[in-house]
């Protein structure tokens, strides 16, 4: 069901109710007033009887037994035989069951009790000979039986039953009416809505260079394209960094993939060459192909972006730490490392992590002096690593998180720029930042963290099977 419908309903419910509501309340009403006043004509009539028989019999007159006589001076005896008399019509209960000649009212086990009981009155409605009356019974302290008084309730009837036209016109009148009101409420409602909607729709089919909504109107449909133009932002950006990532990936492939070409050319002629120029060819060969392997590798790793990883669990980060640093030692014997490792426990996805870690401390080691040294830290869950090595000349310190991004000095060590950049992602994707300076006395410092780490009292309660450290792929 559309909108526009639904409001168009909810409308119609809406005032359907309300018209209903204050018909059953009329209704209700009238009859409520119409009975009370036939009740307290009831009580009118049965008075002067009930009062009667309550003097002593000698001031009444008559025998001192009582009898037909004597009672038939305070009401009517026999009845009258219809309903509609001014005065009411008049029957005798006495305690066993018994009426007065000719009654016609129903007696009923209300009835009886109080002729039994002794005292008290009552009301009901019935249905005689086809007539519908209200009987009003009350217990007669003289002689000791219920008297009761009846009246017609065609009159009331009658009106009530006049009524139910003009309210069943009122509901049907009202629905019909909020149904017309609705459907006039929604289109209106709705109208900014549809422009938008047909706005957005003109937008989306220009996806290459998407123009923005103009945040006009309404307060609400003001704050709607204002979110929409972000989103539209952050799609551009995001298509604009796809692109950017795509070209400077093709572009830093251009020469490893060249080269490789090139050497693959002159291998399939190796018979010709002397045996050492053959086996340096096949080292520069697969030396082309793990820098391809490793370019392609840090791609995809970009591509991942900087979303929250899945599968994350509990993560020993100075056990990663100590990992990278002996990977990093075995490759470069010469270099000492000095470490300050606070045992860090940190909810995150291992893979990232650890290739993260492992960047760090190799873009470190590379440019680090012969027998250099690095300085490892991780306190309070940031990773401090500082080399002695040239550090970042000025103009390329903004840059150096930067995708592809390769130094003048940098460009003659292997590597494709993206091993920073790579750092810098994995840390926001777990909630942390990549920060790179100078230190004062010479060298390069990278910290970086990926966010919070765990109390004590939360590291049982991360996701993942216990805690461990993670393993980063060989670079």
């Amino acid at each position: 069901m559309s909108l526009r419908r639904q409001i168009a309903l909810a409308a119609a419910v809406a005032v359907a109710a309300v018209a209903v509501a204050v018909a059953v309340t009329g209704y209700v009403s009238t009859r409520s007033h119409e009975i009370g006043e036939i009740k307290s004509e009831l009580r009118d009539r049965a008075a002067p009887a009930v009062q009667d028989h309550a003097r002593p019999r000698n001031e009444r007159g008559g025998e001192p037994g009582g009898g037909a006589a004597g009672r038939g001076r305070g009401f009517q005896e026999p009845p009258p035989p219809a309903f509609g008399g001014a005065q009411g019509y008049f029957q005798v209960v006495e305690p066993d069951a018994s009426v007065s000649a000719g009654g016609q009212l129903p007696v009923t086990g209300a009835v009886l009790r109080l002729a039994r009981q002794g005292a008290g009155s009552l009301f009901y409605d019935a249905h005689v000979n086809g007539t519908h009356i209200e009987v009003y019974a009350v217990w007669d302290p003289g002689d000791h039986h219920v008297i009761e008084v009846a009246l017609p309730l065609t009159g009331v009837d009658s009106v009530l039953n006049h009524l139910l036209v003009p309210y069943g016109l009122l509901i049907g009148g009202g629905i019909l009416f909020a149904l017309l009101l609705g459907f006039t409420i929604s289109h209106a409602a709705l109208r900014p809505i549809d422009r938008f909607l047909r706005q957005t729709e003109a937008v989306t089919a220009e996806l290459e260079r998407p123009r923005r909504l103009e945040e006009t109107g309404a307060s609400e449909l003001r704050r709607l394209a204002a979110s929409f133009n972000r989103t539209l932002d952050a799609l551009e950006r995001s298509i604009e960094a796809q692109r950017h990532l795509v070209a400077d990936a093709s572009h830093e492939l251009r020469t490893p993939l060249a080269a490789l070409r090139s050497n693959v050319q002159i291998f399939l002629d190796s018979e010709r060459l002397p045996p050492e120029e053959r086996a340096g060819l096949q080292q520069s060969i697969l030396a082309e192909l793990d820098e391809l392997t490793q370019i392609v590798a840090d791609v995809v790793e970009l591509a991942r972006g900087s979303t929250p990883s899945e599968g994350r669990e509990a993560i020993e980060l100075d056990t990663v730490v100590r990992e990278a640093v002996d990977r990093a030692q075995r490759r470069a014997p010469g270099l000492r490392f000095q470490l300050e490792l606070e045992s860090t426990v940190i909810d995150g996805a291992p893979d990232r992590v650890g290739r993260a870690v492992a960047n760090v401390i190799d873009n470190a080691r590379k440019w680090s002096p012969p027998n250099g040294e690095i300085d490892v830290q991780l306190i309070a869950g940031t990773l401090t690593v500082r080399d002695h090595g040239p550090g970042f000349s000025e103009h390329d310190l903004p840059h150096v998180f930067d995708r592809f991004y390769r130094a003048p000095d940098a460009r003659r060590l292997p590597g494709s720029g993206l091993g920073l950049a790579i750092v810098r992602q994995a840390a926001q994707a777990h909630g942390g930042q990549a920060e790179a300076a100078n230190a004062a006395d010479g060298g390069a410092v990278v910290k970086v963290s990926f966010g919070v780490p765990l109390s004590p009292e939360n590291r049982s309660n991360a996701p993942g099977d216990g805690l461990r450290g993670a393993s980063a792929p060989a670079l």
